[in-house]
């Protein structure tokens, strides 16, 4: 079967396939090669004919060392021509909305339509302390950064502040040319009822398996019905491992070799309470992500993307292909999936916006 790059059709639906990527560290490498690699694999993307790029944003640790998934986007932005480049997510704890939208719009407007949005909320680590916001932006501040950027995105000619970001009406310069989604980051309960009572889509994360995204989405839809929003007829996009192998046992071998020493770099945040930060079972970890995700030979991938691709309300695939490590490993990766497992062309026409 060949699809264009935009679109893949699974389990009789269509949805779009991006890549998620980290730009994670590993032991002996630097930070600049580790960006420099994910540029190359975004890059490698357009090339195999994918819908997008999807970037993760983290601070002070190595799992992933882009501080900025705003301006990796603007720079691959500015390196392709074709598919959408996105925010997985930017951590809006740290950010004024304002100042956010406004990079946005700017990014969606030089791109032709191409930037993609996302935020989350972070954790209680030590970046509340360096930027100055504390717990209390973090707990109660997310639902007033999320009603202004909404506002603020929505093509309106001017906007003024709340409770929590007062200032006078002002006018949103540039002002965006249509109302630009915002897709909310969302590992709990709490953070769904946010999304769905704004209206806007989830990014669900690797974490969570199937049926543990199903529910999350079914939540979704009842709150967002409540709130006068179709909850099944929203864009919902989801994260998942994969990495593909000439068979299943040989790709399940070479994400436990690889993906550990990612992984560590999580045990790197530091709380700002100063309490440890939760050490997970790695190896015990690896194993629930290679039994939930598209980590096989391109028979068992392919399965895979096809039950996800049947989540209420999911239009968008993001996998994350560099559990295995390497960087030649990855792009091989990447080239491998399009072609075997989504069929996809390599001629990309512009993405939807």
């Amino acid at each position: 079967m060949t699809a264009d790059p935009v679109t893949a059709r699974r389990a009789g639906r269509e949805v779009d396939v991006h890549l998620f990527l980290l730009a994670g560290r590993r032991s002996g490498g630097t930070h600049a090669a580790a960006l420099a690699d994910a540029h190359q694999y975004g890059r490698a993307a357009e090339a195999a004919g994918y819908a997008g790029v999807w970037m993760a944003e983290h601070h002070f640790i190595s799992y992933g060392v882009c501080p900025s998934a705003v301006t990796f986007a603007a720079h691959l932005l500015g390196s392709t021509r074709s598919i959408a480049v996105g925010t997985a997510a930017c951590i809006l704890s740290n950010r004024h909305p304002v100042a956010l939208g406004e990079e946005a719009v700017l990014l969606d407007e030089l791109s032709g339509g191409r930037f993609r949005l996302g935020v989350g909320r972070g954790g209680p680590w030590v970046d509340l302390e360096v930027f100055g916001v504390g717990l209390d932006h973090f707990h109660a501040g997310f639902h007033d950064a999320l009603e202004l950027l909404g506002r603020w995105l929505s093509g309106a000619p001017t906007v003024a502040g709340n409770d929590r970001f007062p200032f006078r009406p002002v006018p949103v310069v540039p002002r965006p040319t249509r109302r630009i989604p915002v897709w909310i980051a969302a590992t709990s309960p709490q953070t769904v009822d946010l999304a769905a009572r704004h209206g806007m889509p989830l990014l669900l994360g690797l974490h969570a398996d199937l049926a543990e995204k199903a529910s999350l989405l079914d939540r979704y839809a009842q709150v967002a019905a409540v709130h006068g929003h179709d909850g099944h007829r929203i864009g919902h996009a989801s994260a998942h491992l994969a990495h593909v192998g000439d068979s299943d046992a040989r790709a399940a071998d070479e994400i436990r070799a690889g993906l550990p020493a990612l992984l560590a770099g999580t045990r790197e945040y530091v709380r700002l309470d100063g309490t440890p930060a939760r050490h997970r079972d790695l190896a015990g970890y690896v194993e629930r992500l290679i039994t939930v995700h598209p980590v096989g030979s391109p028979r068992r991938c392919g399965e895979i993307l096809d039950q996800a691709a049947t989540l209420p309300g999911v239009r968008h695939l993001l996998l994350m292909v560099e559990g295995a490590g390497g960087r030649d490993r990855t792009i091989g990766t990447v080239h491998r999936i399009a072609a075997d497992v989504l069929g996809l062309s390599a001629e990309a026409p512009s993405p939807r916006a």
